[in-house]
């Protein structure tokens, strides 16, 4: 058997262009690969969850181009000139990041809940120019931007309107409304090909084993993943019914996912608005009000993360709203277990559901449930999406067959540039066009498994224990929210499967006080895995309450904080531990 008859490859794609910038591609229609729906008349892109406000394909592109030309006439943005946003998401999001790329410029996203120690740590990879941010976090990015020399006149406040911020600063709204009576700006072209190497975005990694990296993302990378995800789900193609049409003009989505984050800015922002959908744009995620939005704007679509269908399945709220609206959701960022899924099923019977998968370091997606399906494979990441190719990697360095295990490759023209100002990694991560996911998973009827990432897998004496298995299982006992599994070091096992858990909060409060009943608790769980699953998978390294699970933007659990919050390896339920 050759190697590559190993090789996993998706469906045909035609080659997306290569000489358009973003928003060119985007909200000018300058080319297309597949027939792009023409919005019906007052059709909006956008609509602003609290004030209802909308916003149209034709002002998102004014706004863009106002913008662009203040942008051009107070601070003189050009060729590779870097500009950082820090902020929830917000209706001019995309217009700030679209206006910097018509000046050549190149947009770092970057979320609000930083701290300026980690502010600064991002500001001084991508050294930005200028700094669009919302006040919510305005003083700790003035502290981190001076720390790094950055003049505060090139600081941009994002949500004042109508008068200077407190600290004098130019506000964002004024700037869009001076833009129409500014002199033009000459927009950035690019030559053929230019676009695969032209930065747009520089995106942070998801951070979940170490600090994260910036991953320096082009034009054609964004254009490539939504013409891939369009073509993969056959955008405005007549292949049956008008009714069972997985996307449709006029379809409605959840806009909640952090736009600073690669799925919520390509996926929820870039594809949703070129498929003709309109994205209800929330600033933060909160259940009751996301449940009340899919009630009062008929949502018909939801990308989600595994925390909100956790939320969903659980969650006694639920049952206080329609929902019948909802007729497509994937769900992404992390595993979803075949358990999890079913219960979501029950929730929303008519849902067409399925998981994707991605990194940011392919912008967002490798793979999603095919339209062949109205439920994705159990357990399944989805399959490879057009343009896509993908092999997996055995420890031993040869290419695994169907069903093997190793690590996953993958080459396409969503993959990222590298890391920003990191050859090393750069080097280490990309390697001859092909990209080491770190992740390990195995293929099955074209179907990709996702196991676990490698850094994360759980060794017990030399087994290994992927968390998100146990993860996925804690999940369906009566008792808990969310969960969290991290190996604890031991000197006879090398590791043992730990667990963080996060109670229903009536059982949260009386467990605090009551030592017994959380005695009785962590027997309870503990059975709940030692019933189902292998010795070497039982929860011997102890299990811990806790009132929440660190998570990065995208739902992905930060494990490196969670073993920061030991003190020691006998600080946890000394008791549960036991020799395997």
């Amino acid at each position: 058997m050759s190697d590559n008859s190993l090789i996993h490859g998706g469906p045909p794609l035609v080659n997306p262009p290569d000489n358009l910038t973003v928003p060119q591609f985007l909200l000018d229609g300058v080319s297309r690969h597949v027939t792009h729906p023409q919005r019906l008349v007052g059709t909006p892109c956008l609509i602003e969850d609290d004030t209802g406000r909308k916003v149209t394909l034709n002002e998102l592109r004014d706004r863009t181009n106002w913008l662009a030309a203040a942008l051009c006439f107070h601070w003189n943005i050009g060729e590779d000139t870097i500009a950082t946003i820090i902020s929830p998401n917000h209706i001019d999001y995309g217009c700030i990041a679209w206006a910097l790329h018509r000046l050549g410029g190149i947009v770092a996203t970057l979320g609000p809940m930083l701290t300026t120690g980690e502010f600064v740590h991002q500001f001084q990879i991508a050294m930005p120019a200028m700094i669009f941010v919302h006040s919510d976090c305005l003083s700790s990015v003035i502290q981190a931007a001076a720390l790094v020399g950055l003049e505060s006149d090139r600081i941009v406040i994002i949500d004042t309107v109508g008068s200077p911020g407190p600290t004098g600063l130019r506000n964002l709204t004024d700037l869009i409304h001076e833009g129409p009576s500014l002199p033009g700006f000459t927009e950035r072209k690019l030559t053929q090909g230019e676009a695969r190497n032209k930065i747009a975005f520089l995106a942070p990694s998801s951070g979940t084993t170490g600090m994260p990296k910036v991953v320096a993302i082009s034009h054609y990378n964004v254009i490539s993943i939504v013409i891939q995800s369009a073509t993969f789900n056959r955008i405005n193609e007549s292949y049956g019914p008008a009714a069972e049409r997985r996307f449709r003009l006029g379809d409605i989505c959840c806009g909640f996912l952090p736009l600073y984050h690669i799925y919520g800015l390509v996926y929820n922002l870039h594809f949703m608005i070129y498929a003709g959908l309109t994205l209800v744009l929330t600033p933060r995620f909160n259940f009751e009000k996301f449940l009340a939005s899919i009630q009062r704007y008929r949502i018909t679509h939801l990308t989600l993360v595994p925390p909100q269908a956790v939320l969903l399945c659980k969650h006694p709220a639920v049952k206080q709203y329609d929902l019948s609206s909802v007729r497509y959701c994937i769900v992404a960022a992390a595993p979803l277990s075949a358990t999890l899924t079913q219960e979501l099923l029950e929730v929303l019977p008519n849902v067409q559901l399925g998981q994707g998968y991605g990194l940011t370091e392919t912008c967002g997606t490798v793979g999603m449930f095919p339209l062949s399906q109205k439920v994705g494979t159990l357990g399944s990441g989805g399959q490879l999406l057009p343009g896509t190719s993908g092999k997996v990697v055995k420890a031993d360095g040869t290419l695994a067959k169907e069903l093997e295990v190793g690590e996953l490759y993958v080459k396409g023209g969503q993959v990222a540039l590298g890391y920003f100002r990191n050859e090393f990694a750069t080097k280490e991560t990309f390697i001859d066009g092909w990209l080491k996911t770190g992740d390990q998973v195995y293929f099955r009827d074209g179907d990709i498994f996702v196991i676990e990432r490698i850094k994360e897998l759980i060794k017990v004496k030399g087994l290994q224990v992927p968390p998100a298995e146990l993860e996925g299982h804690l999940l369906t006992h009566p008792s808990i929210v969310d969960a969290a599994v991290i190996g604890v070091p031991d000197d006879y096992s090398g590791e043992l499967p730990m667990a963080f858990i996060v109670l229903q909060p009536e059982l949260a409060a009386a467990a605090t006080t009551d030592s017994r009943l959380a005695d009785e608790l962590r027997a309870s769980i503990f059975k709940h895995v030692a019933d189902v699953k292998s010795k070497h998978k039982w929860l011997a390294g102890g299990i811990r309450f806790t009132s929440a699970i660190p998570r990065n933007p995208s739902g992905k659990i930060l494990r490196r904080l969670l073993r920061t919050q030991l003190d020691s390896a006998h600080s946890v339920n000394v008791g549960m531990r036991s020799r395997l």
